[in-house]
């Protein structure tokens, strides 16, 4: 399904049935929720910046992603690189809600014994597309997927989600200028812009200025959005996927920590384990919004 894009007083408006709209919000809400679990059983994991990714891995992995969860190496199936390759609290709840493998195991996050490790790992999770953990180098690995799609012939697309504080990284300009040299318009650059990084806000630590006109400057087709507004996030991809002859951006503007209100917007939530009473106070105000959005 997708998200009509309608033009009014030249501003974009995107459109998707309400119903689905809440069906998405809902299967948001389930990943914080069951990411947080993961967390709780490991004593271990970087909640923030994967509860800033909620919204968008709903959109990615329940409605625009051409998978088979039967068939994880498929082919010609949809990329996702996790660039921020420490968000599995975002990626692994979603593998698992989405069928790549069982829910129970995430009961072995960041166990010695198991096979989900604190970051990405293509080996021995079923349905992660590369490993990832040194920031800055999963755009680069997406943009030769993205390269060889085009040289094989292929039609699949290929998806990186870049944190802004990696940004940082120079080799991530080094992807973008290839890719828009290049012209890869199978390709869909998405950066979680919620400005908080590990020991700071992003503008604190190395400020990246004005980010439409730097990715607009490397040949990228740019496009800003709400990154928790799940037609909003709908509609871009649409959009991303229609641009031809550049690779596009979008920059989702997020929040650290969403959904949990202690959290939001503070760094020092980017890998903190809460204790007890925090974690019922977070899985309080994660159930509550989940009944409000489900009432």
């Amino acid at each position: 399904m997708t998200a009509d894009i309608v033009v009014i007083n030249q501003e974009r408006v995107f459109v998707m049935n309400a119903e689905r709209i809440k069906e998405l919000q809902i299967i948001a809400q389930d990943l914080r929720i069951t990411g947080l679990k993961m967390v709780q059983y490991a004593h271990s994991g970087h909640i923030g910046g994967a509860f800033s990714l909620s919204e968008i891995m709903a959109v990615l992995y329940f409605e625009k992603m051409n998978i088979r969860t039967d068939d994880p190496k498929w082919e010609d199936r949809d990329r996702l690189v996790l660039s921020k390759g420490h968000a599995t609290v975002a990626l692994y709840p979603t593998l698992a809600t989405r069928g790549f493998f069982p829910v129970e195991d995430l009961r072995t996050f960041r166990n010695i014994d198991g096979n989900l490790s604190g970051h990405a790992e293509m080996k021995y999770v079923p349905g992660v597309d590369m490993s990832t953990g040194s920031l800055g180098q999963g755009l680069s690995t997406a943009v030769g997927m993205a390269l060889g799609a085009k040289q094989l012939g292929k039609n699949f697309t290929t998806y990186a989600i870049v944190g802004d504080g990696e940004l940082a990284e120079g080799q991530i300009w080094e992807a973008c200028m290839y890719a828009g040299a290049h012209g890869l318009d199978n390709l869909i650059v998405i950066v979680d812009y919620n400005k908080v990084q590990l020991d700071g806000t992003v503008k604190e630590i190395l400020d990246t200025g004005n980010l439409e006109d730097k990715f607009s400057s490397f040949g990228f087709h740019v496009i800003s959005i709400d990154g928790h507004n799940v037609e909003e996030i709908s509609g871009a991809i649409d959009e991303a996927k229609a641009t031809k002859g550049k690779p596009a951006v979008i920059i989702a503007n997020t929040i650290k920590g969403k959904g949990i209100s202690f959290m939001e917007g503070k760094s020092q939530w980017h890998g903190k384990t809460p204790n007890e009473e925090e974690f019922k106070a977070a899985f309080e105000e994660l159930y509550q919004r989940k009944k409000e959005l489900e009432g």
